[in-house]
């Protein structure tokens, strides 16, 4: 029995549990998005997203700490730099999975695992075209009565002033 092991082995050893995850966090943060199966999708969110917070304080103490876990100058400069620019306010939560379905072959559930705020997608900018294409009809109307009465007291204020 397993009682109170919450880490999920992968049917590994350790040591290649290790590299595993060390390798699938490197390729994560340096491409944004990889696709993996479904049970290293939910291993890996869990080894991460420590890491990515340990990312928003930039110290060499933050900095030798990370390293010990991913052993990539390359992908260590990017988390500590354009990483932690786009996440800086965000306070957790900071990986998205979706399933894709059965990889064909070994029938094994896929997952693409993706860093939240580099989705184009999801992010705010879909939000922002929706609101500025949005109006309601009572906005358009209230907008067209509104300059013609203005017009009209304008038009009448000149014609008292004329005479």
């Amino acid at each position: 029995m397993r009682h109170g092991d919450k880490i999920k082995n992968l049917s590994r050893t350790a040591s290649h549990r290790k590299a595993l995850l060390s390798n699938l966090a490197c390729q994560l943060i340096m491409h944004k998005r990889i696709v993996t199966t479904l049970a290293k999708a939910k291993a890996l969110r869990i080894y991460v997203e420590p890491l990515i917070t340990k990312g928003k304080e930039n110290t060499t103490h933050q900095r030798r700490v990370v390293f010990s876990y991913l052993q990539d100058k390359e992908a260590i400069t990017e988390l500590f730099s354009t990483v932690a620019d786009k996440i800086g306010g965000r306070p957790g939560g900071y990986t998205r999975i979706l399933k894709l379905g059965a990889r064909t072959g070994d029938n094994a559930e896929t997952a693409m695992i993706e860093l939240v705020d580099f989705n184009e997608i999801y992010g705010k900018g879909k939000g922002e075209e929706k609101e500025g294409a949005k109006k309601t009809r009572r906005s358009r109307t209230t907008a067209k009565k509104a300059p013609k009465a203005d017009d009209a007291a304008a038009d009448t204020t000149a014609e008292k002033s004329a005479e």
